[in-house]
């Protein structure tokens, strides 16, 4: 196997974990669970850190999409 192929499943595996672990914080999100989606922020904050730092996804956006999804943990918060 070539290594862009390679190279290219990681990177459709680490995005499609980082999209799983966002709706998982959504569903949460809207039963309005905050300890659940505490717990969910965290895995999709982690997840988000992994595929930025093996470059399947620009540092930028793992750095925007955390700060929106923390945004919408803390409306529940209050």
């Amino acid at each position: 196997m070539h290594s862009n192929a390679r190279r290219g499943l990681y990177n459709r595996r680490h995005r499609s974990r980082v999209r799983t672990f966002e709706k998982e914080f959504k569903v949460l999100l809207n039963e309005e669970d905050h300890n659940e989606a505490v717990q969910a922020y965290r895995r999709a904050s982690s997840a988000l850190d992994r595929a930025a730092k093996t470059g399947a996804i620009p540092k930028e956006r793992a750095d925007k999409k955390k700060a929106r999804l923390a945004t919408q943990l803390n409306t529940i918060a209050q």
